[in-house]
Parts: C-alpha cells; structure tokens; sequence
C-alpha cells in the first residue's frame, strides 16, 4: 500500500521521471544492495533526463504548433541557459537550426553553460554541417571559460564503492 501511494504522490507531484524510476526499482531483486542515497540519486538522474529529453521536444512541438519564436525569446531572456550531457548524439537538421538560432539570440546577452563528454574538436562532428557549427563554435568558444575535468566519473566512482561494500558484506 505504502508502494502504490509513494509512486502516485510522485506522479501528483510532477515527478514522473522518479516515479518511473522508482517502479523499475521495486522490480529489481538486487535492489536492496544500493544505499538509500544511492537510490535516490538514480531517480533524481532520472527524472533530470526525463525533464531534459521533454526540453529538445519542446522545440520541435513549438514549430508544428506555432510557438517556436515565443519559446526562442523566452530563451533567449533567461539569465543562465544550462545544456547538460551536450552532444550525446548527432543533431538533425532541426535540431542544428534551434542550436543555432539559441546560441545566437543569447550571444553577448546572457550566460550559457554547457557540459559534454565530447572535447570542443569533436563538435563539428555531432552538430554534423560545418557551416552551422562554425558558426555556434564562434558563439561560445571565444568568449567562453573552459573547465577540462580528469578522473574517473562519480557514477563509476559510486559504483565501485557499491560493489566495495558488497564484498565486506560477505
């Protein structure tokens, strides 16, 4: 009882992308191995990705109902734009002209804070025409602050403490 309640307070919530996580928890038998911690920071991960996947969305839905240019100026007004886990794929055509179009309404305007597991040499190959992603890259790149990270990620590193604490169990 307590299950079902949690999982409908999530969706009431707004938190779909936690209640679907925390389904597929109920459903695996070595769940009990990870740390209450653990399991929360998959949700969270979880609903941000949902949130994120329903953002790129957005704009494609604006354009076939008419709210493309209201939802580009609403971007290009918020102080901080974040794009997280950037380039995980190549971009369509679509996608190329909207990455564009933001990066370029924004230029000189406000900040943008991008986060990818693909070095800046490598851009060109998932934005996918040379053309747009010259342009984008003299957007960002000359006037941007760039952090290199080094080590190994906090998901391999919690992994590995999981599989640590599992051994000393035995």
């Amino acid at each position: 009882m307590l299950i079902n309640h949690t999982h409908e307070r999530l969706v009431a919530l707004g938190l779909a992308g936690m209640a679907k996580a925390f389904d597929d928890q109920q459903r695996q038998p070595d769940v009990t191995a990870l740390t209450f911690e653990q399991r929360l920071g998959l949700m969270i991960d979880r609903e941000a990705t949902e949130r994120d996947n329903k953002r790129f969305e957005a704009l494609a839905l604006a354009r076939g109902d008419g709210r493309y240019a209201r939802l580009l100026k609403m971007l290009s007004r918020v102080d901080l734009l974040i794009l997280d886990d950037w380039g995980l794929a190549p971009l369509t055509g679509d996608q190329r002209r909207d990455l564009l179009e933001v990066v370029d309404d924004r230029h000189q305007r406000g900040s943008t804070i991008i986060t990818s597991q693909v070095p800046i040499e490598h851009w060109h190959e998932v934005i996918a025409d040379p053309t747009i992603a010259d342009a984008v890259l003299d957007r960002l790149v000359h006037n941007a602050h760039r952090l290199t990270l080094k080590g190994d990620s906090m998901r391999k590193i919690a992994a590995q403490r999981t599989n640590l604490d599992a051994v000393k169990k035995t």
